[in-house]
């Protein structure tokens, strides 16, 4: 006997489910150019191997949910969890099926395909039923599996504003498949990585002109990955620049449609201590000025004999003399290069070092001193947890975390930004693999409430333990080695041919930004303020970061609600 059932997308049926308590759906409603999802909820009293056969009018993909192991799930601080936080086997990862279009159903247990549903731009409005025909291969039976009326509504949702800002890691990608930095191997899945987190949101691409100094520990470096061709000349103490592989990194991104880039840090993460690792040629090594100009460096030494290696790093203080004169050589030749592509303060960012705490302030104060005058008119964008540096007018567009968000709107006048990552836990919305999907889901309406410019977060992708000492396994090792809640890392597993797969979160949360969108879409129909009176209909309190309903149904009801009253007016 085979039981179906459709649910919904925010669903999640852990492994161990017996009676599958889910509301069932059959219906529900979708703009034009909107990417819906939707679930079915299948459990076999025999092992069989189901074959799936779509018969739906609307363009739908159907892929397989797959459970992930999770040993770290959460600091257990929070409520609205899967399984209190214990470790175990979550569903996450969204695989292609089996054999081309079969997957096997395990004897007694409760399995999901996820569907996919592209409406197109051009779909003419009306109810469409999406049918998915599941063909038993043991017995070429039919099974009797519901349909879902998708009721396409007369509107496209407008584009997209916010800005969505995931640190994009090249170095993990050819990393783990094993390829050489920017063969033509690591240039295709670079671009196939990255035009999957722009086909989910992410609109502004993390660059790296160096090897990001990010997540690393102290005196350790990540492979190097810059994109910058560097030749130093020790007699003159002069640098030369090739930006021919960045033109082309630019030119990838923009013609999949990325058109913000992000620039990699300029410092060290958590303080800026020191210099990112920068390799470059170096020449004239027997003619060496350095001695005369920077004094007994030992770390500079190496030039003498050395024509290739690393001429900044965890050894370089950020204050340097040295750097100073780099940044000072770069800046003017970098910055034509970006204005050839259009790029202005808008569109183009640089960041000095993620979260520096206040015992930094009065070294990131020199740096700023340092860089804003090269950068013109390019500015910074910051994660912060601290007033004092935007209040001091070191940072131009400051991040907090949306645990520190209610502090930062009351003072900050630029637009603001928010993040989430490693933490908050309890009651607010994050994209950890043992919360309910709700919770990243939330993300879009609460954007829409606080009225977000940008969105950061530091993993689309990242493949390493906790402070880069390793590559891992993703598909065995999700929390970094126990050091975040599993998910935090990465929303998109490395598929075997160079194609990122899906997690469950990268969905979700990609349906929260098509919420926010609608929630714009309708305030140029009613205004803003009835917009939020609309999102809190049916709230206990006025919707907050740490205060949204854990009720899969209250969210489900809100986005219906914003799509009725756009089509009603």
């Amino acid at each position: 006997m085979l039981e179906v059932r459709l649910i919904s997308a925010l669903e999640k049926v852990l492994p161990e489910t017996q009676a599958l308590k889910a509301p069932e759906i059959n219906s529900d409603v979708a703009a034009r150019g909107e990417v819906y999802s939707f679930q079915i909820a299948l459990r076999s009293t025999e092992r069989t191997i189901m074959r799936i056969e779509s018969a739906s009018k609307l363009n739908t993909r159907v892929r397989v949910v797959k459970n992930v192991p999770v040993m770290y799930a959460g600091s257990g601080w929070d409520n609205d969890v899967l399984r209190n936080n214990l470790p175990g086997l979550y569903p996450d990862l969204l695989a292609e099926p089996d054999f081309a279009d079969q997957f096997r159903l395990i004897k007694d247990v409760w399995q999901c395909l996820w569907v996919t549903v592209y409406v197109g731009k051009d779909q003419q409005p009306g109810k469409y039923p999406v049918e998915i025909v599941l063909r038993d291969m043991g017995t070429n039976e039919v099974a009797a599996c519901p349909k879902l009326t998708l009721d396409v509504l007369d509107f496209e949702l407008l584009p997209q504003e916010i800005t969505n800002f995931h640190w994009f890691h090249v170095d993990c990608l050819f990393d783990y498949y094993k390829v050489p930095c920017w063969s033509e191997e690591h240039w295709q899945i670079v671009e196939n990585f990255a035009r999957n987190a722009f086909d989910h949101g992410i609109n502004m691409l993390y660059t790296p002109l160096w090897t990001p100094p990010l997540d690393t520990a102290v005196g350790h470096s990540r492979p190097a990955c810059q994109l910058l061709d560097i030749t130093f000349d020790l007699e003159t103490l002069t640098y030369s620049f090739n930006f021919d592989r960045l033109r082309r990194y630019i030119e990838m991104g923009q013609r999949i449609g990325f058109k913000k880039f992000g620039m990699s840090h300029i410092f060290t993460q958590w303080g800026a201590k020191a210099c990112p690792k920068i390799q470059a040629t170096v020449i004239n090594t027997a003619k060496s000025k350095v001695k005369e100009r920077y004094g007994e460096l030992c770390d500079w030494k190496k030039f003498v004999s050395d024509q290739f290696g690393t001429i900044f790093g965890w050894g370089m203080p950020s204050t340097s003399l040295e750097y100073a004169d780099f940044l000072k050589q770069l800046f003017p030749a970098l910055l034509p290069v970006l204005r050839e592509y259009g790029f202005d303060k808008e569109s183009c960012y640089f960041s000095l070092s993620d979260e520096p705490h206040a015992e930094h302030i009065e070294t990131y104060a020199q740096l700023v001193e340092l860089t804003r005058p090269l950068l013109e008119e390019f500015e910074t964008v910051e994660a912060l947890s601290k007033l004092d540096f935007y209040k001091q007018g070191l940072v131009q567009n400051p991040v907090p975390s949306i645990a520190h968000i209610e502090e930062f709107k009351e003072t900050v006048t630029s637009p603001l930004w928010a993040y989430y990552c490693c933490g908050p836990e309890r009651n607010y919305p994050n994209r950890f693999i043992g919360m309910p999907s709700r919770r990243p889901r939330s993300i879009g309406m609460l954007a829409y409430i606080y009225d977000l410019a940008g969105f950061l977060h530091w993993g689309y992708n990242f493949y390493y333990s906790q402070y880069s000492w390793r590559s891992i396994d993703p598909f065995a090792t999700t929390d970094a080695e126990g050091a975040f809640p599993a998910g935090d890392a990465f929303l998109v597993y490395p598929g075997k041919y160079g194609d990122p797969l899906d997690a469950i979160r990268n969905e979700v949360i990609f349906a929260g930004w098509q919420d926010l969108r609608a929630c714009r879409t309708l305030e140029k129909k009613i205004g803003r303020e009835a917009v939020i009176a609309l999102l809190n209909e049916g709230a206990a309190r006025p919707l907050k970061m740490n205060d949204f309903p854990a009720d899969d149904a209250f969210l489900l009801g809100r986005r219906r609600a914003v799509y009725e009253a756009i089509a009603a007016n």
